[in-house]
């Protein structure tokens, strides 16, 4: 099996991830677990040898049980943040994020009972959630305001480091 493409760097950790935008009638499905307090996009990280495309595909069939089209590239988010998982606690975190959004159809209907599980065994729940009234926080943060309003072309985001 291909690694994905997380290295150890300085002490911090460089990260390349895919995250699916999947939208509804205003609602997007977000993924959780039981060891966080917030809400991530549908993905993860890209396997050495893999594109970003092919990955995103594949992420999306294997949390959802349902193999979706991409419709575009939508964002491309730089961040910098401190992991919150067993394997990272702690550590200073630099990813690359591409967003894509997916073609929805209307009959799309998740995986009731996802087996998807986190790096440290958690078990991780697929919701759809309105982000303008869903109290729970969001990875990436930018999902509450941009995706609704995505404008023409790619948008670039920077997060700056995130200091303990």
């Amino acid at each position: 099996m291909k690694q994905d493409m997380c290295v150890p760097c300085d002490g911090g950790i460089i990260n390349l991830r895919v995250g699916a935008i999947i939208a509804r009638e205003g609602k997007l499905l977000m993924v959780g677990n039981e060891g966080t307090d917030y809400l991530y996009s549908v993905g993860g990280r890209i396997k050495f040898g893999e594109t970003a495309e092919e990955a995103v595909v594949r992420e999306v069939e294997e949390e959802t049980g349902t193999r979706l089209e991409i419709d575009r590239l939508g964002f491309v988010h730089e961040n910098y943040f401190v992991g919150d998982s067993p394997y990272n606690r702690g550590k200073l975190i630099y990813e690359i994020a591409l967003y894509f959004y997916m073609k929805v159809p209307k009959d799309f209907s998740p995986n009731e009972k996802n087996d998807s599980v986190t790096e440290g065994g958690s078990p991780e729940f697929l919701r759809w959630v309105d982000p303008l009234t869903c109290p729970s926080r969001f990875y990436p943060d930018f999902f509450k305001t941009d995706i609704f309003s995505p404008g023409d072309g790619v948008k670039w985001i920077k997060t700056a480091p995130e200091t303990k």
